[in-house]
């Protein structure tokens, strides 16, 4: 069938397309009542957000893969708390390392010493030392163990618990002998027994604020880190 000429305005039209189909090429146009649609009829999807960051940006906090994810609170404490355990067990070892130098000097230069005593200055004085030296390298472990919590994974944070785990069991153990020797003891002052439990009650509550402080901290440490 002949439509007649193309530019003839008196000539039979073609057929229109109905209302509502789509084009060549032309993107749908959606019914009432139906949000709108992207180009070529395919719907647009937000960006999904990754664990930790907003909603519709990748990446962590602030959009950005791998961003800062900052220490919680109970990490940080045990973290200062480390460094101050550690910083005070090395000055510990330095006063030990001291006091067996200067004991061993004053046998040594004593005018009523004999061989015997020489040598027992000697032994002191050494075993100041070798004391001393052990307190020192077992202070290393609480700052090195605090100094890569900013950076480090689940290897940092089992080495605190276990740190702070030793030194709760060894404060509780020195609170506990302190007690069986207020019991035994029937002349003992409550206050002066009480003084020298202190610094064991001390040590325990540092050790318990460490091991809870970093068993709670394991979404930190289990971050991805780029």
């Amino acid at each position: 069938m002949s439509f007649g000429e193309p530019h003839n305005p008196y000539g039979q039209q073609p057929p229109q397309a109905p209302q509502g189909q789509p084009g060549y090429g032309y993107p749908q146009q959606a019914p009432q009542g139906v949000p709108p649609q992207g180009g070529y009829a395919y719907p647009q999807q937000a960006p999904q957000g990754y664990p930790g960051g907003p909603a519709g940006y990748p990446g962590g906090p602030g959009g950005y893969p791998g961003a800062h994810m900052e220490m919680p609170g109970g990490a940080k404490a045990a973290r200062v708390i480390l460094f101050i355990v550690g910083a005070l067990q090395a000055l510990g070892g330095l006063f030990v390392i001291i006091g067996g130098a200067v004991f061993a000097a004053v046998l040594s230069d004593s005018s009523s010493s004999s061989s015997a005593t020489e040598d027992a200055g000697a032994v002191a004085g050494t075993a100041g030392v070798v004391l001393g030296l052990l307190f020192i390298g077992f202070a290393l472990w609480p700052i090195l163990t605090a100094a890569k919590m900013g950076k480090g994974r689940g290897g940092v944070r089992v080495s605190g618990i276990i740190y702070g785990s030793l030194q709760t069991l060894f404060a509780a153990l020195g609170v506990l002998v302190y007690l069986v020797a207020l019991g035994a003891s029937e002349h003992t002052q409550a206050g002066a027994t009480f003084i020298t439990v202190l610094p064991s009650l001390i040590s325990l509550a540092l050790g318990l604020t460490v091991v809870i402080g970093l068993a709670k901290a394991g979404d930190y440490f289990r971050r991805p880190q780029y």
